[in-house]
């Protein structure tokens, strides 16, 4: 493949990126421009993560409307060779099945059990991860056999495109969340012109609007300062179709007292400048919410599963907590107790099937029926 031909696809990508695209459209899209750098067998795979748990909260295949429940026991059960985590929490992001084995990818038992039953010989993983070192999803790609292995000069295009992969999967699931609000706390979503008129709302945003201080959209149609702030440094920083710019973060204490998020972003596809700025309320990472309420786990033992769930060894957590690895382990066997599990797998397991893996089959109903997809796991009250 050129350079001139991997310029052009990195540049299709980070357009894409920039346009506030679903996350299925963006992800078909991104990838015919993936393949065209690096050819590959059979569709790409793409993952979202919760980025608090890195435990998957959506898969996209064409052709793979289902991720099969045997592989997720895998994933999340078994112990074996490239596991997602395990290519998340790398420093460098992307690794393959033939770097992780040595060369002989038959020691890994998902190469023979879920791979060459498809004809697949080689795989690359690749975590989708923003410049700040936030990981958003994962991009699996695919080789038959008899196919030459992915080189180093494809895995730094992969790399060079990372960052780009995982803006265009946050700004489609922020983007889905407002125009299909999943609670009370979804964000909520404004599109305005290039004069700065409002072109749309989704439902709910008006509330939000009312907590950023001085506006007055409900009874004068005046929106707050920090949303035209963000919406001008996004539009500032937009260029063109294939230079979106960049997105604008905003921070801004609302009238009630808590702290709210700004996202804005260009949409430049149609040629014509508009913005999109995307408001929800700053949150804590979700799983801590959740496991307080399902198992009840103080706030230390919530800091230590959260590591755990990304695969921080002991001596790791107790570097990041600043504690000992003695308080580390007296922390698990209270997590073990109050859970019900008697491992740290049994326990990212347990998490997974209990609260991410419906989130995953809800994401495969609603691609179906051309719903977007949401991230986080699945909210209790509402569980099928």
């Amino acid at each position: 493949m050129s350079r001139y031909a991997k310029d052009r696809a990195r540049e299709r990508i980070a357009g894409l990126a920039g346009e506030g695209r679903d996350l299925v459209t963006f992800w078909r899209a991104a990838g015919e421009a993936v393949s065209s750098a690096v050819p590959h067998f059979l569709a790409p795979c793409w993952f979202t993560f919760d980025p608090a748990s890195l435990l998957v909260t959506s898969h996209y295949q064409d052709g793979l409307p289902e991720i099969p429940p045997e592989w997720l026991a895998h994933e999340y059960f078994e112990d074996d060779f490239h596991k997602m985590a395990d290519v998340a929490r790398s420093p460098r992001g992307v690794s393959t099945l033939h770097e992780a084995t040595g060369g002989d990818p038959s020691r890994s038992r998902a190469w023979t059990l879920y791979m060459q039953p498809y004809g697949a010989e080689q795989e690359l993983l690749m975590a989708l991860r923003t410049g700040s070192g936030t990981t958003w999803g994962m991009l699996g790609l695919y080789r038959e056999a008899g196919s030459r292995a992915f080189d180093d000069d494809e895995l730094e295009f992969l790399r060079g495109v990372s960052g780009h992969l995982a803006e265009g999967a946050r700004r489609g699931l922020l983007v889905g969340e407002a125009s299909d609000p999943d609670g009370p706390d979804a964000p909520g979503l404004v599109v305005l012109r290039d004069d700065w008129s409002v072109e749309s709302l989704t439902p709910g945003v008006e509330r939000w609007l009312s907590e950023l201080p001085g506006g007055d959209w409900e009874a004068r149609g005046v929106l707050p300062p920090s949303v035209l702030a963000v919406a001008g440094r996004a539009l500032r920083t937009a260029e063109g179709v294939h230079a979106p710019g960049d997105v604008a973060l905003a921070r801004v204490l609302s009238r009630d007292g808590r702290w709210m998020v700004l996202h804005g972003a260009s949409l430049v596809a149609s040629g014509t400048r508009r913005v999109a700025v995307i408001v929800e309320p700053a949150h804590p990472a979700r799983i801590s919410p959740l496991l307080m309420a399902a198992y009840g786990l103080t706030d230390r033992e919530q800091d230590v599963t959260r590591l755990v769930l990304r695969g921080e060894a002991t001596t790791g957590i107790a570097t990041r907590l600043s504690v000992s690895p003695h308080t580390v382990q007296q922390h698990l066997k209270s997590i073990f107790e109050k859970t019900g599990v008697r491992s740290r797998r049994d326990l990212v397991g347990k998490v997974f099937f209990s609260h991410y893996e419906p989130r995953v089959r809800d994401n495969e109903r609603r691609v179906a029926r051309d719903e977007p997809i949401r991230g986080g796991p699945f909210p209790a009250r509402a569980r099928p």
